[in-house]
């Protein structure tokens, strides 16, 4: 079962410390279509599925990366995407989005995506991994 937008981007926003809904929309855009184009599979349209329809397409764009991003290049791709953002303040983006994901998502779901991404992508979600 999918959560609803507007409860999607009350979480994010909250998490965010954002002023506006438009700002949690414009860093859930960005972060989901980054993410996306990492996951594959059926971890990728589970995880979707727990999404609203927004977003959950977004997650789903056709565009796959030629090779997967590292934590870092992830925020500074990130940084990248949004306007007037530096690497601070996309990894705060980043984590927004992406903890309100692995709550949307549960455990389980966020380990099979982790187990996608390189090393370190478990402190972005918020799910720190034992070593």
């Amino acid at each position: 079962m999918s959560i609803r937008r507007e409860a999607f981007l009350a979480h994010v926003q909250e998490r965010g410390q954002y002023t506006s809904l438009l700002e949690a929309e414009r860093a859930a855009r960005v972060v989901l279509a980054l993410l996306g184009a990492h996951l594959a599979g059926t971890v990728r349209a589970e995880l979707a599925a727990r999404l609203p329809e927004t977003y959950a397409l977004i997650l789903l764009n056709p565009l796959q990366a030629a090779e997967p991003l590292s934590p870092e290049r992830f925020v500074r791709a990130t940084a990248a995407w949004i306007e007037g953002a530096t690497e601070k303040t996309a990894l705060w983006d980043i984590g927004a989005v992406l903890s309100t994901v692995a709550a949307a998502a549960g455990d389980a779901l966020v380990r099979e995506v982790l187990l996608q991404l390189p090393p370190g992508y478990d402190l972005l979600f918020g799910h720190p991994q034992p070593t």
